[in-house]
């Protein structure tokens, strides 16, 4: 048995608490923020993320909060008309043995949180800001912000984007700003009128623009979010912004998708931002873990699967016996870089090519995309979500 600092107490530290400690480790999450909770509003769960999900433990307890989608539908944002539809009942579950979700990002935190604290070998500690490490070959030293320090056999760096561990381990500095700003909201599902309240994740794509809408908390809640590719050079963190900005970012839209766009209210942007796939995420007994580790951008929605998925792994292959972590982090790093690299880079090629084009590129998309069956469709995601990636 091995104490193992985790830095970050966000969905993937938290899930890297659980897989550890029931190696037989013990944990300590530190938390810069004075306490646990999780910022933001709607997530999309694939069947890969239930898959890794069940391995943690919190399975049943997320899909008692989750809404169950029926298809992705994606809509030409100008014209109102459909371009293609996923099914995602039926075969679809049958084929990826878990099904399409969307919840509330705090009802896939709140389970990981739960059973955190029902754990006596998982300790978490808030306003615990990670600002260094040093290791020797018996151990690490974290260094927190506020001066003090703790010590284990080896340090998980799950402190997301800005992560300070991947500054020692990696050192790229800052991350790259994609030039896209997204605008949030949540509204009642009471003030959308009935015709509109589909049980679909849907996009609506335009020219340098798109916007995508699901149910969420149960059906109670609609969650839309709109993104401008807008050349965006600064970085955004849940700035409010008035209505009538965010309706003038989206010009040309169709009758359907303006009434759509119309119903948020308290809206407020983020600027995206990602890092390039680096090869290596170890430093002897320091390993990178979710968006430490390879940060990537919202449109193939995987962002928190992925660091579920890792959760799983690097439980998979620390030994129980905590020895040799340099050796286990680089099995984790060689197992999980290229898979994690793929979804980061067809990331930027869907904000790209996907839901951005206008004029004849748009054309050609939605001509692609409209011949392709339901089979076809599933087949371009099964390298994402077939059930033996863990």
């Amino acid at each position: 048995m091995a104490r193992i600092i985790i830095a970050g107490g966000g969905i993937g530290g938290l899930a890297a608490a659980l897989t550890l400690s029931r190696r037989g480790h013990q944990a300590v999450v530190l938390e810069a923020r004075d306490s646990f909770t999780e910022l933001g509003a709607g997530i999309q769960l694939g069947p890969n993320a239930f898959a890794a999900m069940d391995r943690i433990g919190v399975g049943d307890q997320v899909r008692e909060r989750a809404v169950f989608i029926d298809e992705l539908r994606f809509m030409d944002g100008t014209t109102d008309k459909q371009i293609a539809s996923m099914p995602l009942t039926g075969e679809f579950r049958r084929r990826f043995g878990n099904p399409y979700a969307v919840v509330h990002r705090i009802d896939l935190y709140a389970p990981l949180l739960e059973a955190c604290r029902a754990s006596d070998a998982i300790e978490l500690r808030t306003e615990a800001a990670v600002d260094g490490y040093e290791q020797t070959e018996d151990g690490v030293t974290v260094r927190l912000a506020s001066g003090d320090s703790v010590t284990g056999a080896a340090l998980v760096g799950a402190d997301g984007i800005n992560s300070r561990v991947r500054q020692q381990v990696v050192g790229d500095g800052l991350p790259r700003i994609s030039g896209h700003t997204i605008y949030r909201s949540v509204i009642p599902m009471a003030q959308v009128p009935e015709r509109l309240r589909w049980n679909t994740v849907t996009l609506w794509a335009g020219p340098r623009w798109h916007f995508v809408h699901y149910p969420i908390a149960g059906g109670e809640y609609f969650n839309l979010a709109a993104t401008r590719d807008d050349g965006a050079t600064e970085a955004v963190i849940g700035e409010p912004v008035d209505k009538a900005y965010v309706l003038e970012q989206f010009p040309a839209v169709g009758a359907t998708a303006r009434q759509l766009l119309d119903l948020g209210e308290n809206w407020k942007s983020w600027v995206l931002c990602d890092r390039d796939p680096v090869p290596n995420w170890a430093d002897g007994r320091v390993v990178l873990l979710g968006d430490a580790a390879h940060p990537m951008l919202q449109y193939a929605a995987q962002g928190a699967c992925q660091a579920l998925e890792d959760a799983v792994v690097l439980g998979d292959l620390v030994p129980a016996d905590g020895t040799d972590f340099s050796e286990s982090f680089q099995k984790f790093t060689a197992e999980r870089r290229d898979r994690t690299r793929a979804i980061q880079l067809l990331a930027r090629r869907m904000g790209r090519q996907l839901y951005h084009p206008a004029g004849r590129m748009a054309e050609q998309r939605n001509a692609r995309f409209a011949a392709r069956t339901a089979r076809q469709l599933h087949d371009t995601v099964d390298w994402l979500y077939a059930p033996d990636r863990l």
